[in-house]
């Protein structure tokens, strides 16, 4: 859609193009032309340039509950952003409504019971920042910027899944507004249909306002990283894999593959253990018997170990992402992941590999509507990039990074990670819970009001 030029008069409100906002809404409602609307309707993906009719800047699940029922009276469609952080950009639509929770940030710690209550605003920064007062933590991402809502919404692999599980199987109780606009609180006795599909099935079902996690003990942990060149990268892939499938639940390690300043691929695995500070040692000793020229390691607060990755993912750049399940790296694997990350075109994109094991790799399938119950790693090619003039080649680069794993790829694909690919992806995200999805999208939103999303359509 084409921007309305600098100084162009914008419809007022109240007319057929801008309908006057909700009844009894207490936050802001910016409109084309309103100081803040731009920033109301940016995302972490700036690629992404939509123009909605109104972004209402919601401040409490009454907000949310009178900003779904506008949007329906007025025949609008609905996006819902927390974080922003979708690389589709599914948080914004062009000529509809954004539900903005961004601001409800409010968070509750309970450390006698375990249990944290926070609002659908708050970043995972903000949760461990509230959590690391009382040493503890439940598991979210990897990146403390990230919006908590949408990370865990959709499962939320992270540094503590091995030992505690992925972050949905940590909510314990979520406070949403169906689409018939009711506030309803989902957990395993009270609409557990709806609980069940939150813990992995994304915006699909409502609006959450307020999530209730458990808690674990987490406070100081021993994290580092070893990166190797190119001349022991792919024998470092190979050792990493073997690690990986037999680590203890402790230990969580993921790769990351990047282009140095020479033109050459280059390996860097992170870690982060959760106990004896001499056993990473023992743990790691064949992989560092291969020489790597980088080998950093320490006890570190998980709080600043969440934030470490933060400086990689600033506002304001352009994103494309292709992403797939990955079982096991051979050498051949190993030796086309490098051939891939020697081509990458910006220097702020990489190709990693995040492992998935322990406790969330021992839950049923069936048992949350995130599916991908197995060791594996959730392979992301993240192209990030400055300028639109650089789109096709980084894009194009992508596209051609994927076809060329494909042939090492499984079926299943990680939602959080999915950029707008049409339904087939969406499918293999869910694989067989995505019928029993499509149940519980058709008890309680039967009409596809929540569809500016990686849509599951009501049965």
């Amino acid at each position: 859609m084409v921007p309305t030029p600098a100084g162009t008069a914008h419809t007022p409100a109240g007319t057929a193009a801008h309908p006057a906002g909700p009844a009894g809404f207490s936050g802001p409602v910016l409109r084309p032309g309103d100081e803040g609307y731009d920033r109301g309707r940016s995302v972490f993906n700036a690629m992404i340039d939509r123009r909605p009719v109104a972004v209402l800047g919601c401040r409490s699940a009454a907000d949310v509950v009178a900003g779904v029922a506008w949007a329906r009276r007025e025949g609008l469609e609905l996006a819902v952003k927390s974080g922003g952080h979708s690389v589709a950009g599914n948080g914004v639509c062009d000529g509809g409504v954004v539900l903005d929770v961004s601001g409800m940030k409010a968070v509750d710690v309970d450390p006698q019971a375990g249990v944290a209550r926070v609002e659908a605003g708050v970043t995972l920064g903000e949760l461990d920042a509230a959590t690391a007062t009382h040493r503890m933590a439940t598991p979210t991402g990897v990146v403390s910027v990230t919006g908590l809502a949408g990370l865990a919404l959709g499962g939320g692999l992270g540094w503590l899944h091995g030992r505690y599980g992925l972050a949905c199987d940590n909510l314990l109780a979520a406070e949403v507004v169906t689409a018939a606009g009711e506030l309803v609180t989902a957990t395993t006795t009270g609409h557990a249909d709806l609980h069940w599909a939150l813990r992995g099935g994304g915006g699909n079902f409502g609006v959450v306002t307020a999530f209730t996690f458990r808690l674990h003990p987490v406070d100081v942990v021993q994290a580092g990283v070893l990166g190797f060149g190119p001349d022991r990268a792919a024998e470092a892939l190979v050792a990493y894999h073997r690690l990986a499938s037999s680590c203890p639940d402790e230990l969580t390690v993921n790769a990351s593959l990047y282009r140095d300043e020479h033109g050459e691929p280059g390996v860097a695995l992170a870690w982060c253990h959760l106990g004896s500070p001499a056993e990473p040692g023992r743990l790691l000793a064949e992989v560092r018997g291969l020489g790597p020229d980088v080998d950093e390691a320490g006890p570190t607060r998980y709080l600043d170990l969440q934030r470490s990755s933060d400086s990689g993912f600033p506002e304001g750049r352009r994103h494309y992402w292709r992403s797939a399940s990955l079982s096991a790296i051979d050498a051949e694997c190993a030796t086309t992941l490098l051939e891939q990350a020697a081509a990458i075109v910006s220097p702020f994109t990489g190709i990693g590999l995040q492992q998935l094991h322990g406790a969330a790799a021992r839950v049923p399938a069936a048992a949350t509507a995130y599916p991908h119950r197995s060791n594996r790693y959730d392979l992301l090619i993240l192209s990030q990039w400055d300028e639109p003039a650089d789109d096709e080649a980084n894009t194009s680069w992508t596209n051609r990074c994927f076809t060329a794993l494909e042939r090492f790829t499984d079926d299943g694909v990680y939602v959080n990670n999915l950029g707008d690919e049409g339904e087939q992806r969406v499918r293999r995200a869910y694989g067989a819970n995505f019928q029993r999805l499509r149940r519980v999208k058709a008890r309680y939103d039967p009409d596809n009001v929540f569809r500016h999303n990686h849509n599951i359509p009501p049965a």
